[in-house]
This record gives C-alpha cells, structure tokens and sequence, in this order.
C-alpha cells in the first residue's frame, strides 16, 4: 500500500500554468457546489462537489472519489480546482492517495481564475 500523501506533497500550479495544463490536454475538475459551477464555471469542466453546504455547515461528499471515478481515469492528467482554491486541496489530496497520480491542485482557484481575466462560461443573460 503506498503511503498517504498530506498537502505538502500534492502540486499546485497558480492559474497561469493551470490555464497552460488545459490548453495541453489537461481536464478541469471543479469541486465546488453545483449552485457555484452554475453562477460561472471555465469552459468543459467538469464538476464533482467535495463538500456540500447544509444547514448544519459544510459536509464532506463521501462518495467524492467515486464520483470522479465514473468521469475520469485514475491516468487522466486533471487540474483540480474550486472557489479560493481551500477546498481543491484537500480533494487534489484525497485523488492523489486514491490512484490519480497526475491531479494538479490550482492555486488561487476560480476567483483567481476571473481576476486575470481569463474566459468563463456564465448563465445566459449574465456579464462575462
């Protein structure tokens, strides 16, 4: 059994080479909420929540691996991200330690993303 991997060890790219990983082949995996990926997302993410909001707080979606499992393979080269970048962390670490040897981690996250500027897929009616 290969030992588990903390943070520290996973790779984070900032949104500039995230950005140069998707051009290349790279798939984006957004693990915000859908509510969040439906106010704006980058174009052809896909989207896995890690964590749910429920009125008792945030809850970890247990099934999170699994779901990824059933739209990417464990040797698909992903960059993973969410809002701020909090939240693809932790789910960057729970893939690489669950056989995704090439999940990046984006630093910064969607929120980085649109502050340089960058293309996102928004709601008919909404400004880019």
């Amino acid at each position: 059994m290969a030992p588990t991997l903390s943070s520290e060890a996973v790779a984070t790219v900032d949104v500039h080479a995230a950005k140069r990983l998707m051009c290349s082949g790279h798939r984006y995996l957004d693990v915000r909420t859908v509510e969040e990926f439906n106010k704006g997302h980058l174009e052809n993410a896909i989207n896995v929540p890690y964590l749910f909001f429920t009125p008792q707080g945030r809850e970890k979606n247990s099934k999170f691996v699994e779901q990824v499992s059933l739209v990417c393979n464990k040797d698909d080269h992903i960059v993973v991200g969410c809002q701020s970048g909090m939240r693809s962390l932790p789910a960057t670490v729970d893939l690489v330690n669950a056989g995704f040897k090439h999940a990046k981690n984006m630093g910064g996250g969607y929120a980085a993303w649109v502050e340089n500027g960058f293309v996102v897929k928004k709601p008919k009616g909404e400004l880019q």
